[in-house]
């Protein structure tokens, strides 16, 4: 720990300090930023994920020559396990749904071929409740650098931060139309911060193959990606875990007590990415919050609606109920959800796990704000707490500041520069951004469909974001998700 710096009081599960840490913003740089880390890998590679597929391209910048590393993720892990006699490589996969993954193109061939090598291991991840899933997206290279946010390494993550209509980049593996644009982001860690999430990336491979692995030799080496800047130097970061109580493990629920103690923390604002916004739980939070006459804004930027028509019918059916009981309660003018559009009036995807606090604290990770990431899937969250007077924790803030004003700027379609003056002159988040959103590239309000139409698939609905295994059986009978609605946000 830092002489300027006190441990942050955030919920966690470990506290350790990253000697570099940066937000990647969208797949484009995850991938070729991972792609050049694994190349310096020396002896672990760990990789855990709710998919992969092996036709993913991460570097679409480089053409390789003959005996130089691939391009696409599947190849250019067997190029590893062949040019690094060393390296042991370990994929950890959701197992649930996994059948339809391994028939994609040539992937039941290619895990046939690293099986045989010995050098890769491949293993479906069967230690979750019997509805949960491992949704967690890490990447673990010599204990030294670590990846942790919302990204998988699957076909449709890719995009740029321009999110341009049509882009070919977008293209399936076989060609096609271009997939729908999507925004994203992970964290990079290096130091002491990776160290621990190699310890998670452990225990998990732990409770799935019954086999305990050693961390790597002690040793220092700069694996950091060539070309990519630092945001923090020597921070310390706070992790936070999601996990489902099951036959092998002990239910943990930090990630929601790092999203409550967030929002109960708020003085001026809180910003928010999420896939899905539908936790009566964080919703009782802002209702708190919005209630007091002074209380802070929030903003959330989600998608237009989930992924997958039933998905849609839980996700955008709760996340209409919720807006309705806080926007009708006190306060409810200081809450705004708003969905990204290209410039052509495309539904931009949002599927990072964000949140700004007051410009003083950032979360990112692979949890969204429904019920399922806060009690039943496995989930991991980093934090980077800068409240306070000291001039490093100053300097952070400025650097936390400088992202959100550049995430609003993507959204947005202007520049950082303009968000500040547009925040300036209006005094409010919520007045800066109704100020710049205009036609084409931009935030859209969101509108929820009449609640009425709504409640008729509830029923059908509710099953889908549980609390917990042990709500599973409230949450399958009709009626059970509008009581726990109800209950949530009258404080029950």
């Amino acid at each position: 720990m830092g002489p300027d710096e006190t441990s942050s009081p955030l919920s966690a599960w470990r506290r350790a300090r990253a000697s570099r840490a940066r937000l990647i913003v969208d797949a484009e740089t995850y991938f070729a930023a991972a792609r050049r880390a694994m190349m310096a890998a020396r002896s672990d590679i760990f990789m855990l994920g709710w998919d992969f597929d092996t036709r993913v391209r991460l570097d679409r910048q480089v053409t390789p020559k003959d005996g130089d590393a691939p391009t696409d993720l599947g190849p250019f892990i067997s190029w590893l396990a062949q040019n690094r006699p060393d390296l042991k490589i370990r994929i950890l996969r959701w197992d649930v749904g996994a059948l339809k993954a391994l028939v994609r193109g040539t992937t039941i061939f290619r895990l046939l071929r690293w099986m045989g090598s010995g050098r890769v291991r491949f293993r479906l991840d069967g230690a979750h409740p019997p509805t949960g899933s491992h949704h967690e997206k890490i990447l673990v290279i010599d204990d030294q650098l670590a990846f942790c946010g919302g990204i998988d390494m699957t076909i449709g993550r890719w995009d740029t931060r321009d999110h341009a209509d049509g882009a070919p980049g977008r293209r399936p593996p076989g060609g096609g139309e271009p997939l729908k644009p999507w925004h994203d982001a992970t964290m990079a860690l290096e130091g002491e911060a990776a160290a621990a999430l190699g310890d998670l990336a452990r225990e998990r491979w732990r409770l799935a193959t019954g086999e305990d692995l050693p961390p790597p030799a002690p040793g220092r080496r700069d694996l950091w990606p060539r070309g990519l800047s630092a945001d923090f130097d020597d921070v310390e970061v706070a992790i936070a875990r999601t996990r489902g109580a099951c036959e092998v493990r002990s239910e943990v629920r930090e990630v929601e007590a790092l999203h409550l103690e967030m929002i109960g923390a708020a003085r001026r604002f809180g910003y928010f990415e999420s896939q899905y916004f539908a936790s009566p739980a964080i919703a009782q939070a802002m209702a708190e919050r919005l209630a007091e006459p002074d209380g802070p804004e929030f903003v959330v930027v989600h998608p237009r609606s989930a992924e997958g028509w039933l998905q849609s019918e839980a996700m955008d059916s709760a996340r209409a109920r919720l807006l309705d009981h806080l926007q009708k309660g006190p306060g409810g003018e200081r809450l705004r959800l708003y969905c990204p559009c290209t410039e052509g009036g495309a539904e931009i995807y949002v599927h990072a796990k964000i949140a700004v606090v007051d410009d003083a604290m950032l979360r990112v990770g692979s949890a969204n704000m429904n019920n399922r990431s806060l009690g039943l899937d496995s989930e991991c969250d980093v934090v980077i707490d800068a409240r306070g007077a000291r001039p490093a924790e100053a300097e952070r803030r400025g650097v936390i500041e400088d992202i959100r004003l550049g995430l609003l700027a993507e959204h947005l379609g202007v520049t950082p520069d303009e968000v500040r003056r547009a925040e300036t002159r209006c005094g409010s988040l919520i007045g800066a951004i109704e100020s710049l959103r205009s036609p084409g590239r931009s935030l859209r309000l969101y509108e929820p469909e009449e609640l009425g139409a709504l409640d008729r698939l509830a029923a059908v609905a509710e099953p889908l974001d549980p609390e917990g295994p042990l709500a599973d059986a409230e949450a399958m009978t009709a009626g059970g998700w509008r009581r726990l609605v109800g209950d949530r946000l009258r404080g029950a």
